[in-house]
């Protein structure tokens, strides 16, 4: 059996790694058009925030490692056509320039996404940077030194991080949000109204309603950033506005999205026989939702190891189906950490479903212990069942973790009368004799 994986970044390796346990006899190649493989870009914030220095802690596999379990690895190489009729591949060697073709009996796409660059003038300026790929964000922060004011363009996951690891780092950051709110995506406004609270305690200046129209510049470098309210200096610009899934070779051949992501279902299996797809360039079936699109990496790994599985088995029937994902997220944001699983209130409302919430504060333990603190919990249930759809959660320390018992609540199908008699651990450091959880379930009514 002849295997091509395009992509070897996160669920394109992952796929590798277990189609070549799972059939031994097949002869596994990846194509990736970069010179490394298996990178993790969810740590680059806290890279630039100096939590780590070691950039080697990013990558969960080597070439070599890849190579020596009989992968064949052809990096720096860029796919350029697929011919799904005849199973031919197209790519092109770039550091020779040299054409090439490749016939397969599966394909495995996982090209990733890129970052979505608008054409506002002067965005390509040497100072302006995107935090996705290794060697740029080094070059960034070798540069950190010389660097006072940062100016961030977006609110959602990367921004935030990136906003706060800089600040910790003493720079003077501004955040600028074209949207009413900051991580409108997973949580809904009274959460997004804490979390922006939190990264201006921190001494982020957020910006909201504001949207970036010039880089003024001065040679090949930005000076200041103007929006359509104000000007904000820079001596760097970092743009974290979102990702748009490299799958513009493939259009119109298989079916998509609206915004290019592969639809693929829950074996990973696309509109294609014998092509799967994963990772930030396809869909991912959600439990309440559908299929959506949800550029994770917990996501990546999860279906790219479920499709290792299932494009190595000669037996359909062997195929394993991925039970879905409920979008599950966490932040840090300063003091502060947030978390989100299930739909919000603004996508239950967007799916017709029929159900109510609750918004509590909550102790996250007893108060005769050191340093309690407020957690605040909100629940999204159906009217009439009680089954649980949604949770978030905000505070400080022990907020996050928690998360892992609503997640499974709701994978589980729980109610909230159940989850308010769940049997949670109690000891004083760690919980009150009501563990906030149960606290929350029961004053949904």
């Amino acid at each position: 059996m002849e295997i091509v994986i395009i992509g070897g970044i996160a669920a394109g390796m992952s796929v590798a790694a277990k189609a070549s346990r799972t059939n031994k006899e097949a002869n596994i190649t990846v194509i990736e058009k970069e010179s490394f493989v298996s990178f993790g870009a969810c740590g680059l914030p806290y890279y630039l925030g100096d939590q780590f220095d070691d950039q080697g802690e990013m990558f969960s596999r080597t070439p070599e490692q890849m190579e020596k379990s009989g992968i064949n690895l052809l990096l720096e190489h860029e796919v350029t056509q697929v011919d799904f009729t005849q199973k031919i591949i197209r790519f092109t060697d770039l550091k020779s320039g040299e054409s090439k073709t490749k016939s397969y009996d599966r394909l495995m796409i996982a090209t990733g996404a890129q970052p979505i660059v608008p054409p506002i003038p002067g965005i390509d300026s040497s100072n302006v940077y995107t935090i996705t790929k290794p060697e740029p964000v080094k070059e960034l922060k070798e540069r950190l030194p010389e660097i006072q004011k940062v100016v961030v363009i977006g609110g959602g996951f990367i921004g935030v991080e990136v906003a706060e690891q800089l600040r910790h780092q003493g720079k003077e950051v501004t955040l600028v949000e074209a949207d009413t709110k900051i991580m409108g995506g997973p949580f809904d406004p009274e959460f997004s109204d804490r979390l922006a609270m939190a990264i201006e305690e921190a001494g982020v200046q957020v910006h909201l309603e504001e949207r970036a129209e010039q880089f003024v510049t001065d040679g090949d470098r930005v000076t200041s950033v103007k929006t359509n309210k104000g000007e904000y200096t820079a001596d760097v610009v970092i743009v974290a506005i979102g990702f748009r899934p490299n799958t513009k070779f493939l259009a119109g051949q298989i079916e998509m999205l609206g915004n290019g992501a592969i639809i693929a279902d829950a074996y990973g299996q696309t509109s294609i026989p014998d092509v799967f797809a994963a990772g930030d360039c396809a869909t991912v079936p959600h439990r309440l939702s559908g299929d959506i699109y949800l550029p994770l990496a917990t996501m990546a790994n999860k279906m790219g190891r479920l499709i290792g599985t299932n494009i190595a088995v000669e037996n359909p029937e062997e195929r394993v189906a991925f039970p879905g994902t409920l979008g599950s997220s966490a932040i840090k944001a300063g003091e502060y950490e947030a978390f989100s699983t299930g739909v919000t209130e603004k996508q239950a409302n967007n799916l017709g479903l029929d159900f109510k919430t609750t918004t509590i504060e909550t102790n996250n333990h007893s108060n005769y212990y050191t340093v309690q603190e407020k957690i605040m919990i909100k629940l999204i249930y159906d009217a009439k069942t009680y089954v649980l759809y949604g949770a978030q959660m905000f505070g400080k320390n022990e907020t996050v973790l928690r998360g892992t018992g609503l997640t499974t609540a709701i994978h589980a199908g729980l109610t909230t009368k159940e989850l308010g008699f769940v049997d949670y651990a109690y000891a004083p450091p760690f919980a009150s004799t009501w563990e906030a959880i149960n606290v929350a379930a029961n004053t949904a009514k």
